[in-house]
């Protein structure tokens, strides 16, 4: 897979390089900004590791740019600021999953895996999760063989969670997707989160949807 690491620090971007190369990636090293939105316009990547803090231009300049480009490349946010409303940020302009400083590079290798199998669901008719199967072509949702009777919103909840599979959802993007801006009140998501807990987690034992406080929900094994 194709990987574009945009970091101004070079000891960590040759570590970082190193690991994912060992990975079986092949990897592009942007050392600024500017050079790294240049290469994201102009070359097909598989997923971007983007810093926020860098010369030229900010990993949020440079995500918003891409996102406003129409550029849908999974995207890992590097952040040394470990504060819920730069997370939130990164995550409400179209960032897919954030890792703040210091990290271990292993864990970073791993969220990238995780981000570049995340890409695959979402290109995929069929998600399985645990011991969930969901079948976007015939809108059927099924959990330890059982066939879960859903709403028609409901089903367009649970498709958006996921698809996005371990990344967290702020409400306001959840709404976005799933609900027009007229027709969805203040409560709205935390409603159909709860209606949709009582038929796919309750009667299982083992919880799918998990509440992140502060940013939303995440669809994702307990295991």
């Amino acid at each position: 897979m194709k990987i574009l690491l945009v970091e101004d620090e070079r000891p960590l971007a040759l570590a970082v390089s190193r690991i994912l190369t060992e990975a079986g990636h092949h990897v592009t090293w942007a050392p600024d900004g500017e050079t790294g939105e240049n290469y994201a316009r102009t070359e097909p990547f598989d997923a971007l590791v983007l810093d926020v803090l860098m010369p030229k231009k900010s990993g949020w300049e440079v995500l918003q740019a891409l996102r406003n480009a129409k550029i849908n490349v999974p995207v890992l946010m590097l952040t040394a600021m470990d504060e819920t409303s730069d997370k939130v940020k990164g995550l409400n302009l179209g960032a897919d999953d954030y890792l703040a400083k210091p990290f271990e590079v292993p864990e970073l290798v791993a969220r990238v895996n995780a981000l570049l199998r995340r890409d695959k669901i979402q290109k995929s008719n069929t998600i399985q999760i645990d011991d969930m199967e969901l079948n976007r072509e015939t809108r059927t949702v099924y959990r330890s063989g059982q066939h879960i009777n859903l709403t028609r919103r409901e089903y367009d909840l649970l498709e958006a969670l996921a698809i996005n599979e371990g990344r967290v959802l702020s409400r306001e993007t959840i709404q976005e997707r799933v609900w027009s801006d007229d027709e969805a009140f203040s409560n709205t998501v935390d409603v159909f989160i709860g209606t949709l807990r009582k038929k796919l987690d309750a009667p299982f034992g083992r919880k799918l949807i998990h509440t992140v406080v502060g940013f939303g929900y995440v669809l994702r094994s307990e295991a």
